[in-house]
């Protein structure tokens, strides 16, 4: 399975008032706060400026995801979560595979 997900806190986070993180324009210490959580998983992974993908199979992948929001949970009141999938039994690989593909596509019409 490929998993994209966008996550980012809304609101005033609970622990503002006693010097927790405090909200503004910017996301990306919540952002920063998923991404590592993604990283250290071990999970072939890619973060682009939109989204973060994800590759193994459906419980790993879905644990990795509640843990990110977890972290993010805390730099504001409410998540927002955006999730796509390719679910596609018996491949792996394709986070580099489908892009490898793509590209030879391209060049064959040159």
């Amino acid at each position: 399975m490929l998993l994209a997900f966008s996550v980012a806190p809304s609101g005033q986070p609970a622990s503002a008032a006693n010097g927790g993180p405090t909200p503004d324009a910017s996301v990306h210490d919540a952002v920063a706060a998923a991404v590592k959580i993604v990283r250290e998983s071990g999970l072939p992974n890619q973060t682009d400026s939109m989204f973060t993908t994800i590759e193994g199979e459906w419980d790993e992948v879905f644990d990795v995801v509640k843990r990110a929001t977890e972290a993010v949970g805390r730099y504001g009141s409410r998540v927002s979560l955006v999730i796509k999938a390719d679910i596609r039994p018996g491949y792996s690989g394709e986070l580099t595979g489908k892009v490898e593909r793509l590209e030879e596509a391209i060049s064959a019409t040159d």
